[in-house]
């Protein structure tokens, strides 16, 4: 014994550190054995005897890790006496408790570290989360949880093993869930104050800023892979229970009232106690509502972080289908979404699905809505990734009868204007959107059709300059739609797709010749059908187009000339395989053979 003892842990075999960890389980008296086996939970230790070492850990914390006292960091720590303190068990024991929090400091330094194989990580976290589960008194610890979160939040390292691991195991339980929103929310103000301070303390060193501002977002970056890789709570009848990874379920507003009981009140109700335990389970309801609203902090903290552009992306493509549904108070994500919507380009653009549920189904008010909506009308927006829900979104946005007639004259001219540079997918697009704004509202069908002598007050009072035709009043610079002068315009870029090289598009700008404000005879377009086409897709359709009739070069005789000699008077275009032209040549060869044969003799 004494000589495994004196070994150095480098010269330890793997046979000698299973007997110091028999020795540790068998009696109190080997309990020298433990600092031992804490050494090698270590990244640069070989994963055999890391292994060795957790079992032998692992089983005996467990044993003992419900009779120990709280942490020292711990702020439900209770007031102990004098006199308590000089006796050796609790000396004991908090001893043990001090070695404990050290395991699990040296346990999350193994699962972060890079050099710690993937198989190893996958042991040692199952062992971590046996402890989250255990280590409570059955509760759920939440502590050594939440300290592996922003261990892997902090890390100088990415984690992306660790954090999908906890995903795809672990994030199926509700308290999993639910302690992780906790966890997050605070790590998300912790990263908050973080970057505002170093704002304030900014104009220092360059290098020492930059490299904060990289830690900053690569923490980011884990806090959104975590909070959107938990799954949404799923929809329950009030009957069925959730699964939970700890046996007593989420806290309850109760149970600081069982911790007032004392001993021997706990002695004396037994039976008491495990019923005030069962009412204390909360309902299913209950379990929804209080997810919801760790959910609502979590997110809500973590916008108001200074997110990343690739991560701000990411966001916004998602975000209203799976966070909004799931908020407490979606209408809290109203300044987050308008400053996005003001960013404009790209970002707007994928901010609309969400401001735009906002405004129908939670009763937002956007004054510059449309005028912002108006601006993000560009040839580049054709050639977005993500222009299919934008067209759709687009449609919906005008479909309201009460939208005023310059506002959807100013956008079927400007849709108009932008059928002249978009490629044939877009064009397609254009006239499907028109479509259902000259349906929708007649009074701007003037646009289709107008006549010299239909002169508004505004045209009269013009100077005789501006009267000529052809002048077209529509300024296509102006951000605002009331400038626009839109009402003043024709669609007379539409009218040119009707000698469109491309057969789809000159087909469909004929369904505009018909009389859009007769409801009854026409339907609506359906934008989904024309959002994502591209040059592939309408090649696609066309050769896959079944049609009756095909235009051919058909002649009753065949042509002796290129071109009709009524085209070219004075010129004669004549075929060399032509049937006269052999003859001619024919009776010229024999002339030639007579006159030789004549000198010849």
């Amino acid at each position: 014994m004494a000589s495994i003892l004196a070994k150095k842990p480098k010269k330890m075999k793997l046979k000698e550190l299973k007997i110091l960890g028999q020795q540790l389980l068998s009696s109190r008296a080997h309990i020298n054995n433990l600092p031992l086996l804490l050494g090698f939970i270590s990244p640069s230790s070989p994963p055999p005897y890391v292994l060795e070492s957790l079992l032998s850990l692992q089983s005996f914390f467990t044993t003992v890790l419900a009779d120990l006292p709280p942490s020292q960091s711990s702020k439900k720590r209770p007031r102990i006496d004098d006199s308590a303190k000089q006796d050796p068990e609790f000396i004991y024991r908090t001893w043990l408790r001090s070695k404990f929090d050290e395991f699990v400091t040296l346990l999350i330094e193994v699962l972060i570290s890079p050099d710690a194989e993937d198989a190893l990580r996958e042991i040692l976290l199952d062992s971590f989360m046996e402890f989250v589960k255990l280590g409570n008194g059955g509760s759920f610890y939440s502590s050594i949880y939440h300290k592996l979160l922003r261990s892997i939040v902090n890390s100088p390292t990415p984690v992306d093993f660790l954090s999908e691991l906890l995903a795809l195991k672990y994030f199926k339980y509700i308290d999993v869930r639910y302690f992780t929103f906790i966890s997050l929310e605070k790590l998300a103000k912790a990263l908050d104050t973080k970057d505002t301070a170093d704002d304030e303390t900014a104009g220092g060193d360059g290098d020492s800023g930059s490299q904060s501002r990289e830690s900053m977002e690569l923490s980011i970056h884990k806090i959104h892979y975590i909070i959107s890789h938990i799954p949404p709570l799923e929809g329950n009848d009030g009957k069925s229970e959730y699964e939970m990874w700890s046996g007593s379920g989420l806290p309850s507003n109760e149970e600081h009232d069982k911790k007032k009981l004392s001993k021997a009140q706990k002695a004396e109700d037994k039976g008491w106690k495990a019923e005030k335990q069962t009412n204390n389970v909360l309902s299913p309801a209950s379990i929804a509502k209080k997810m919801k609203l760790k959910f609502t902090k979590a997110w809500i903290s973590f916008l108001r972080l200074p997110i990343p552009v690739n991560v701000y992306k990411e966001v916004l493509a998602t975000l209203h289908q799976a966070v909004i549904p799931h908020l407490s108070n979606p209408i809290i994500l109203c300044d987050f979404l308008t400053k996005s919507y003001d960013i404009g380009g790209v970002v707007s653009v994928m901010a609309l699905s969400s401001l735009f549920i906002l405004m129908t189904q939670h009763g937002l008010e956007y004054p510059n809505f449309y005028e912002k909506l108006y601006a993000l009308l560009s040839p580049s927006i054709f050639m977005a990734k993500h222009r299919a829900k934008f067209f759709q979104l687009l449609d919906s946005c005008l479909k309201s009868p009460f939208l005023p007639a310059y506002l959807a004259a100013a956008f079927a001219k400007k849709l108009s204007r932008l059928s002249i540079c978009v490629p044939p997918s877009g064009e397609l697009v254009i006239i499907a959107l028109i479509h259902n704004l000259l349906r929708r509202h007649p009074s701007i069908n003037c646009l289709v059709h107008k006549e010299d002598g239909d002169e508004s007050e505004e045209d009269k009072n013009d100077s005789g300059s501006e009267k000529r035709p052809g002048i077209d009043h529509f300024n296509s610079e102006e951000s605002n739609p009331i400038k626009s002068n839109a009402m003043r315009s024709s669609l007379w870029e539409i009218d040119t797709l009707r000698h469109h090289y491309c057969p789809p598009v000159s087909r469909l700008v004929l369904s505009l010749e018909n009389d859009l404000t007769v409801r009854s005879k026409t339907t609506e377009m359906d934008i989904k059908d024309f959002s994502s086409g591209s040059y592939a897709t309408i090649f696609g359709d066309e050769i896959r187009r079944r049609v009756k009739q095909v235009p051919l070069a058909f002649y009753k005789a065949t042509p002796t000339s290129l071109f009709p000699e009524s085209e070219f008077c004075g010129w004669t275009f004549k075929y060399e395989g032509s049937y006269e032209i052999k003859e001619q040549k024919t009776v010229e060869e024999d002339d030639a053979s007579t006159k030789r044969q004549r000198i010849e003799c």
